[in-house]
């Protein structure tokens, strides 16, 4: 592995500003890695090779300049592809949306651009972010960095393995229930999905508006620290951004652990839980303890109804975000039609894949006339109720900890016949979505076959903070994130 992508990210800004890596080299080394790496894993949909390496050198000449080049000027980093970008095709790995290209630019990828990132390109994912394995692209699965015949979870998929693979410095997930945490953990990174509204979604493609929320998955909770202070912040084309300053959140990270106190729900050590992931977590809160943390243990009692919520909530918002996927405005639209039904029809069924259709199914009969209260109504009050209790653990504790999955991860192809054994990839993660609140999946341990396992650390609204200060203690104990992938 060259050693300038080797580096974590803190680490290659570091050389970067010290001038003795240039956003040039660096560019280069990932693209050169991507090259040789990514036909077996699949983590791409497109590189953006030109545009990268202009990005770099025009940073490379302002800081001789002497001229500001932003917090994270010269990094190569990658988005998922369900980011919007000017001039750049965004697909979200649909076949309905192939050959888009957006004609403005996303907050996130302006707010990274602005940073001085360089975009190497958009990575592979779960199509219209609907899966928790990354098979369900039309462009071909991501395979697993630690073993390629495992998936690397979803629907974050590319930007995990990506980052995993070292074939970029930093990416941009995106969670709706899970999305940036369970992929995290499949692929031994670190993934934080952030506050409902800390994060701007405008000019991310809905899937579920009231769950989605944009993050960073990054090597190290340093580099998360960093990505988040550049991505963070109001923005008022986004009705649910939140108005407050951006805390400097790499200062959370050197805190330590003594005197947070720990909770621990039990209702997140399922029955039927892999014993390996179990013993992995119950280890690193022993680690958090050592450190000086008090475990607290906790009850999160409409934790069993998460699964349930979310599978009415969010497939009823993607039944309206995808109803604008006709065939009229933009993207693959149906030849040889007779008229505007049929048009709609034919070209929605050759454009959406299977999981896509299933979830619009779903959503569409939970809000029909007659049944939307007790479907789509009583998920939303069931979602209070999830909320008022991690509200009441969190008088209690600073923290949440617990599994970010009960799996590592599974061979390609396992799951793929059974909707409902792949929906519980997420069911840890689902809760924290409804509530709302920001989460963190930090590499905890290995299987005995290598496969990496998370830590999820669950955090207050607005508790980024706290989450870095556990993380980073905890990572700063151990050295799980040190470990790279053995693919050369």
């Amino acid at each position: 592995m060259s050693s300038i992508v080797g580096l974590s990210l803190s680490e290659l800004l570091e050389g970067l500003e010290r001038k003795t890596i240039s956003a040039r080299e660096a560019t280069r080394a990932y693209l050169d890695r991507i090259a040789a790496l990514d036909p077996r894993l699949g983590c791409y949909l497109r590189v953006d090779e030109r545009g990268a390496l202009a990005s770099a050198e025009a940073i490379d000449a302002g800081r001789l300049r002497g001229e500001a080049v932003g917090a994270l000027g010269g990094v190569p980093v990658a988005l998922k592809d369900i980011f919007v970008t000017e001039g750049l095709e965004t697909t979200c790995a649909s076949k309905i949306l192939r050959g888009w290209i957006p004609p403005y630019q996303g907050t996130p990828a302006r707010k990274l651009a602005e940073a001085g990132a360089v975009l190497l390109g958009k990575l592979n994912m779960d199509e219209f972010a609907m899966g928790s394995s990354g098979e369900n692209s039309a462009f071909g699965p991501t395979r697993n960095p630690w073993d390629l015949s495992c998936v690397p979870g979803g629907s974050s998929s590319g930007s995990a393995a990506a980052v995993a693979a070292s074939l970029c410095a930093a990416a941009l997930g995106t969670d709706t229930g899970g999305s940036i945490r369970q992929p995290a953990s499949f692929c031994g990174i670190v993934g934080l999905k952030p506050t409902y509204g800390r994060v701007s979604r405008y000019g991310v493609v809905a899937f579920a508006s009231s769950l989605d929320q944009v993050g960073p998955m990054t090597r190290t909770v340093r580099d998360a620290a960093l990505v988040l202070e550049a991505i963070a912040g109001h923005d008022p084309k986004d009705a649910t951004s939140l108005a407050l300053p951006v805390p400097r959140y790499r200062d959370a990270v050197g805190r330590g652990a003594a005197g947070l106190r720990v909770g621990v729900p039990a209702e997140y050590f399922v029955a039927g839980m892999d014993p390996v992931v179990e013993a992995a977590v119950r280890a690193a809160l022993g680690v958090l303890e050592g450190l000086g943390a008090t475990l607290v243990e906790l009850s999160l009692p409409h934790t069993k109804y998460s699964l349930p919520t979310y599978y009415l909530v969010a497939p009823a918002e993607a039944s309206s975000n995808l109803a604008r996927f006709d065939g009229v405005r933009f993207g693959h639209r149906s030849e040889g039609v007779r008229d505007l039904g049929e048009m709609y029809e034919r070209t929605r069924a050759e454009g959406f894949g299977p999981e896509v259709k299933r979830r619009i199914i779903l959503g569409t009969y939970a809000l029909r006339e007659g049944y939307y209260d007790a479907y789509y109504g009583k998920a939303l009050r069931v979602r209070r109720l999830i909320a008022d209790d991690f509200a009441r653990a969190f008088e209690r504790c600073d923290v949440i900890a617990c599994p970010t999955s009960p799996t590592t991860a599974f061979p390609l192809g396992a799951r793929a016949g059974d909707p409902v054994e792949m929906y519980l990839a997420d069911v840890l993660t689902l809760a924290c979505n409804l509530a709302g609140l920001p989460g963190l999946s930090v590499p905890c341990g290995f299987s005995p076959s290598g496969l990496p396992i998370g830590l999820q650390l669950l955090g207050p609204a607005l508790g980024e903070e706290v989450l870095l200060q556990a993380a980073g203690a905890y990572e700063a104990a151990t050295d799980h994130s040190r470990r790279r992938p053995p693919l050369g």
